[in-house]
């Protein structure tokens, strides 16, 4: 007899712990340095007074990232283990009404009843606590908040996005820092936005142009308040 062959897939799913917080850190790279840089040179200030500005964002960019993405998934992640204490203490008070609730579960996704308890007895006897955190709570090892993760991550790509048009902005000539900065800058959110949405599987001209369009009303706001603060100074 033959022995069945294990199909395992690679679902894009899986990704999505790292994916979110490294595009999200690399569009505000690009976006908030860019936009710094192309405010402070709008506002008539020296070629070293824009490096300066947008050196000083990065640095504090990428750490009010890391900050806030440890912070944010650190909450997500005490959510998980406070109702991961109360499911394991609800397991072990009440095991029979739990087993059935689990059953339940499976009931309403279209498992006889029998059988549905048949697969929670199992299961359970397996490891409860993690049939009982997935198929009630929705927390798996794929979704779980990694908060360490997430801030480096986003620190990283936050830098790695910021030295962009950081680096342009330091080559380019002073009379054209503006324009070479903000084409620069575009083109690449455009092509960060197609590269996401590639990894994530979704459309990639949609999210090129969603990228784009904001980055651009980010680069001609801060433009104009830049004219406007530099004409009053």
């Amino acid at each position: 007899m033959s022995r069945l062959r294990v199909h395992r897939e690679s679902h894009l799913v899986q990704r999505i712990g790292w994916l979110r917080a490294a595009v999200l850190g690399a569009n505000d790279g690009i976006v908030s340095t860019a936009s710094l840089i192309v405010g402070v040179a709008a506002a008539e200030a020296s070629r070293n007074d824009v490096l300066v500005a947008g050196a000083a964002g990065l640095v504090a960019g990428a750490m009010s990232m890391a900050a806030g993405e440890y912070v944010s998934v650190s909450s997500q992640s005490d959510t998980e283990k406070a109702d991961l204490a109360r499911e394991r203490e609800e397991l072990s008070d009440y095991a029979e009404l739990e087993r059935e609730e689990l059953a339940q579960i499976y009931v309403e996704r279209g498992v006889d009843l029998e059988l549905a308890r048949e697969v929670a007895l199992q299961l359970m006897a397996k490891d409860a606590l993690t049939a009982h955190a997935r198929d009630e709570l929705g927390i798996s090892a794929i979704a779980s908040a990694r908060p360490v993760q997430a801030a480096l991550t986003s620190a990283v790509t936050f830098a790695a996005g910021a030295a962009l048009p950081l680096l342009i902005g330091g080559i380019a000539p002073r009379d054209a820092i503006i324009p070479i900065v903000s084409a620069a800058s575009l083109g690449c959110l455009a092509l960060l936005g197609a590269i996401g949405a590639k990894a994530g599987g979704a459309g990639v001209l949609r999210a090129a142009i969603r990228v784009t369009f904001w980055g651009a009303l980010a680069l001609a706001l801060t433009a104009g308040v830049g004219k406007i603060f530099g004409m009053a100074v």
